[in-house]
């Protein structure tokens, strides 16, 4: 009887470990908070946003500026990460939204930000874009600029 106890006692506490670590890696995730494919700087570059207030005054702005009213609903700016305004600068022809992040690292004080490569379909609208995305990233993460890694 003491054996049976002893094990059903282990495997709940194998479950409980199990959990933790998995909320863990949850936490170093990364997140796609808005991205529209106009609206942004012509040359690519950064901001780190603060709070709630700054959140939605980019977005606001952003879609101002490509002369259109917010089609989206403001997300809420999550509390225990970064957030980080990315302008991907101009680009003449296609669709180069971010839709997705793979992964993120920091080496050198760069975060490195790895997103699908974009794929052209072949003959497009030419058509000026300024395509710009705003992401979340673990609030431990220390870095002075950030480089996008386009990746099969």
């Amino acid at each position: 009887m003491n054996r049976l106890l002893i094990l059903c006692f282990a495997i709940i506490m194998s479950c409980t470990v199990t959990t933790a670590q998995k909320t863990g890696n949850m936490q170093n995730t990364s997140e796609i908070l808005a991205s529209q494919s106009n609206g942004g700087a012509e040359q690519a570059g950064f901001k780190i946003i603060n709070n709630q207030k700054e959140l939605e005054k980019e977005i606001t702005d952003k879609f101002a500026s490509a002369g259109m009213q917010p089609v989206m609903d403001i997300p809420v700016f999550p509390n225990d990460k970064k957030v980080v305004l990315y302008n991907l600068g101009r680009f003449r022809s296609g669709e180069h939204t971010i839709r997705e992040i793979k992964s993120l690292s920091v080496k050198n004080n760069v975060l490195y930000v790895e997103v699908p490569v974009y794929e052209s379909g072949g003959m497009e609208i030419q058509a000026l874009s300024n395509p710009w995305f705003i992401f979340s990233v673990p609030s431990s993460y220390k870095f002075t600029s950030v480089q996008l890694n386009p990746t099969k």
